[in-house]
């Protein structure tokens, strides 16, 4: 039996800086002013696939 069920695909703060070409404490900051939606695991964040693309469409000019 298969198991269909799809796992999350998850970033991390340095990660997501690299992406976008900005230093890993913008993104630290995005977290703290909620901007980002972030899982705290221990001492690093998390930041899951689905939650990254609503925040660049949050902040895509139109």
């Amino acid at each position: 039996m298969k198991n269909n069920k799809k796992e999350k695909e998850f970033y991390t703060a340095f990660d997501l800086a690299d992406k976008l070409s900005v230093n890993v404490m913008t993104i630290y900051r995005y977290i703290k002013a909620k901007k980002l939606k972030a899982y705290k695991i221990g001492k690093e964040f998390r930041i899951d696939k689905v939650e990254f693309n609503k925040f660049l469409n949050s902040v895509k000019t139109k």
